[in-house]
């Protein structure tokens, strides 16, 4: 008798113990900190726009860049060597995001995209400045030390595509 008093004795307590446990804390709600964070880190981007490699430190190391009429570019070597024959052109200039007043930020968890508009002037072949305008759409992943960097970037022209040769 003595044996089953000490044995329900100590698997109440056992369940006691297990139901008093606490949960884990909710981490606390960084998102409206994480979208101001992505704006911010956009808005160093564009200022970083006429700089190449200053440019290309915003990506991750394993970004890919998808653009227009051409083919994806992975890692930031590919994406330097896709962008390089543009900030190379004398009359590159580039804004977008909040250099052009429309940018839309969401987060959620360690991912967050920005979608805006970008103005890209750069040489036709016979050399004169021709501008385009478009829209773009870049997902952003949480590093470690906290900061944002760019994995996604994908833009396209508001233009019509040039007429097929026949």
């Amino acid at each position: 008798m003595r044996a089953r008093f000490a044995l329900f004795c100590s698997l109440s307590t056992l369940l006691l113990a297990i139901g008093c446990q606490q949960a884990p804390p909710t981490p606390p709600d960084t998102h409206d900190a994480d979208v101001q964070a992505i704006k911010n880190t956009e808005a160093d981007w564009l200022k970083a726009a006429n700089d190449l490699d200053k440019f290309v430190g915003f990506y991750a190391d394993d970004a890919s860049l998808l653009p227009p009429n051409g083919p994806v570019a992975t890692g930031k070597e590919a994406i330097k060597a896709a962008l390089k024959p543009i900030f190379t052109d004398k009359n590159y200039a580039l804004t977008f995001g909040s250099g052009t007043g429309k940018m839309d930020v969401a987060k959620s968890g360690e991912l967050g995209y920005s979608q805006g508009t970008y103005t890209l002037t750069v040489s036709d072949p016979k050399g004169t400045p021709v501008t385009d305008k478009g829209k773009y759409l870049c997902v952003f992943k949480k590093q470690p030390d906290g900061s944002w960097k760019v994995i996604e970037d994908m833009f396209s022209s508001d233009a019509p595509p040039p007429a097929a040769s026949k």
